[in-house]
């Protein structure tokens, strides 16, 4: 007898050779304390299912409410799942345990999604429930394992503060369920909870509904339709509660915040003075020199340094123009500049910062090589010495030029052609610029064309030239001998630069037909490679957009609303209170070819928004559900539902869009 057992036992592991496979998820059958039980005293729960189960990742995909400051021990074993609360119970409160996906069975690994647990440790449990989505707000990817909570309060700090009262986590479809709620009104978040303190911090990604839930709960019939053994169809009605509301959608961001401090400094090359801030500043630091060398010196870093800077104003070079600068191995420079205190206050800080020559102290130089260029040559005699006289330093710089190098020799039509420059400059000649065009065999001046323009002003590296090119045509830009210098003297030879322009045949253009647009709404639609980042864009006008000069190759679509009319797609606020933009995906792929104009109609509303984005273009894709057939409920499971509910009731909303969601 013992042995049939022992064979029976190890025959259910797995499943015949040649039989079914099995696609259902593991089902529930028992617990200890029972679902809904009342005035509960015990710490540890036990769960029974009826086939063996696996537990996926429970410390992020099981989400206990009230959270929970100690970590719980949840651990797996054949049949059963057994849960130790570390924290004292509270009384008179319901505790809900979230399992979203994260059981499944050992042999297949069919999930079981959306199963919780509920009890309560007063004379009341609490039962009603809100559902919704999360998708991430730019690309409408579905988010996985976030964290979604709620608070009773309407104080706005308590997302920065506070514990959620009630949490539970988004399954692989984005999906979520906050059970057990008392009867009231809430506020209702997403959150990235990257440091598990179960609420949000500023550099946190975020999502908030903006306005107050109050959930409530009603009977209602459903029909189903089922198949008898004969094959035929049966009506069968149920009754059922409905929890309200179950279409919430969240569309989550991340603000960018980045506290202001100075993250790093270096001087990686004897002529620069770098410094790295964490973040975009608003006021630029105060550099002093205080040391060269062992000499003591007190001047202001500036009078001897031009800047460039990155156009957030976080990366800052100060290449340094007085040649005793330049051939000292250590400078000490005061530096004052702004960045948050302990209570994110913003105040300035002043350091005092040693920036030595990378390799001059402290290590054994490595064997040299011989110079090859001039520059190298420099290089090496400045690595030798900090005392080099400063007459020496400049008669080197007149057999030094500066590099100027185009970045295409393939012009497209609608872009602007861009050229750069190794060094910063110190200054330009404009009229040392020319540009000019080969219509036959001949080179002419192009009469009207505009002077480069520092492509972002603050760099002093990049140029751009925005023109009104002839397709086909050939041009070639001029930069004459000595018309940009850099900070050290260091001129340009004469510079030519060929390029050609693409001719029309060599591009598609797309027009777009748009319904559904909301009245009045300013919106553009981008063009997208199959790695979903934008490469073209173009306004609504009315009710079109036009697309024009894309390359042949397989593309998608998305449209946003420009609420703030800066042309460029905006993230939420938190902070403001303010959604982010509102975007909108084609659902189908575009395979432009050459010289091929296409037309496409696109109705924003015709699917809901977590139906809209192309599967081949996203990151986060669910692993399909098992099996086609409706799960069937009978009248003994209507109770349980009441405690564990069942998430695709609540959720596969397919009538789900913003305007019935966003309130």
């Amino acid at each position: 007898m013992t042995g049939s057992l022992l064979m029976a036992a190890c025959a259910s592991i797995g499943r015949p050779e040649g039989g079914p496979r099995d696609v259902e998820p593991p089902v529930f059958t028992h617990s200890s304390p029972a679902p809904g039980a009342k005035n509960v005293k015990s710490k540890i729960i036990n769960l029974s299912f009826n086939e063996n189960i696996q537990l996926s990742d429970p410390g992020t995909k099981v989400a206990i409410s009230p959270a929970q400051t100690q970590q719980p021990s949840i651990s797996a074993n054949g049949r059963n799942i057994r849960i130790e609360l570390k924290d004292s119970l509270i009384p008179n409160t319901t505790y809900t345990i979230d399992f979203t996906d994260a059981i499944s069975d050992l042999n297949e690994g069919n999930p079981m999604d959306g199963f919780s647990y509920a009890f309560s440790t007063g004379d009341n449990i609490d039962s009603l429930m809100i559902s919704g989505m999360v998708l991430q707000a730019s690309n409408l990817e579905p988010a996985q394992g976030m964290l979604v909570g709620v608070y009773a309060t309407d104080a706005d700090s308590a997302i920065t503060s506070l514990r959620f009262d009630r949490i539970t986590r988004t399954n692989q479809y984005g999906q979520f369920s906050v059970r057990n709620l008392a009867p009231g009104t809430y506020q209702l978040f997403a959150v990235n909870d990257v440091n598990r303190d179960y609420h949000w911090d500023r550099s946190e990604d975020i999502a908030f509904f903006g306005e107050p839930i109050t959930p409530s709960a009603s009977r209602k019939v459903l029909t189903d339709t089922l198949k008898t053994q004969g094959g035929m169809d049966s009506i069968v009605s149920r009754e059922v509660t409905e929890f309200l509301p179950n279409d919430l959608l969240l569309s989550w961001f991340n603000e960018n915040y980045k506290p202001q401090y100075l993250k790093d400094y270096n001087r990686t090359d004897r002529r620069v003075i770098a410094l790295e801030m964490n973040g975009p500043v608003d006021s630029l630091p105060e550099l002093t020199i205080v040391g060269i060398g062992s000499q003591a010196v007190n001047r202001p870093l500036m009078e001897s340094a031009i800047l460039s800077r990155s156009v957030k104003g976080d990366t800052l070079q100060y290449w340094l123009t007085d040649s005793a600068l330049v051939a000292a191995d250590s400078l000490l420079i005061r530096t004052t500049y702004r960045r948050v205190d302990s209570l994110e206050n913003i105040v300035w800080h002043t350091d005092t910062l040693k920036f030595n020559v990378k390799g001059s102290r402290g290590k054994k130089a490595a064997p040299a090589k011989k110079p090859q260029t001039l520059q190298e040559k420099i290089d090496s005699i400045l690595a030798i010495s900090d005392t080099i006289p400063i007459d020496t330093f400049r008669l080197m710089q007149p057999s030094v030029f500066l590099n100027i190098n185009a970045s295409t020799t393939t012009q497209d039509v609608n872009r602007p052609f861009l050229f750069s420059i190794e060094r910063p400059y110190e200054s330009i000649n404009l009229e040392g610029i020319r540009l000019e065009m080969m219509p036959d065999t001949l080179w002419l001046p192009v009469e009207g064309a505009p002077p480069p323009v520092d492509a972002d002003s603050t760099w002093r590296k990049n140029f751009k030239l925005d023109f009104n090119w002839t397709p086909g045509m050939r041009y070639r830009l001029t930069v004459d001998s000595m018309a940009v210098n850099d900070p050290y003297g260091v001129y340009n030879r004469t510079s030519e630069m060929e390029f050609k322009v693409r001719d029309l045949e060599e591009y598609s253009n797309v027009l777009f037909n748009i319904t559904g647009l909301p009245d009045g709404a300013q919106a553009y639609v981008e063009i997208l490679s199959t790695s979903d980042l934008p490469v073209a864009k173009a306004p609504v006008n009315g009710s079109q957009a036009n697309v024009r000069f894309l390359l042949p190759a397989t593309y998608y679509a998305r449209l946003f609303i420009d609420s703030d009319g800066n042309g460029e797609y905006t993230e939420g606020s938190l902070t403001e209170q303010r959604q982010p933009e509102e975007v909108y995906y084609f659902s189908k792929k575009l395979a432009l070819k050459k010289n091929w104009d296409r037309t496409e109609t696109w109705d924003l509303q015709l699917l809901p928004v977590d139906a809209q984005k192309p599967d081949d273009i996203k990151k986060n894709k669910p692993k399909p559900k098992p099996g086609e057939e409706p799960e069937q409920t009978t009248d003994d499971d209507e109770e349980e539902d009441e405690f564990i509910g069942n998430f695709g009731q609540n959720n596969n909303n397919k009538n789900r869009n913003r305007n019935s969601l966003r309130r």
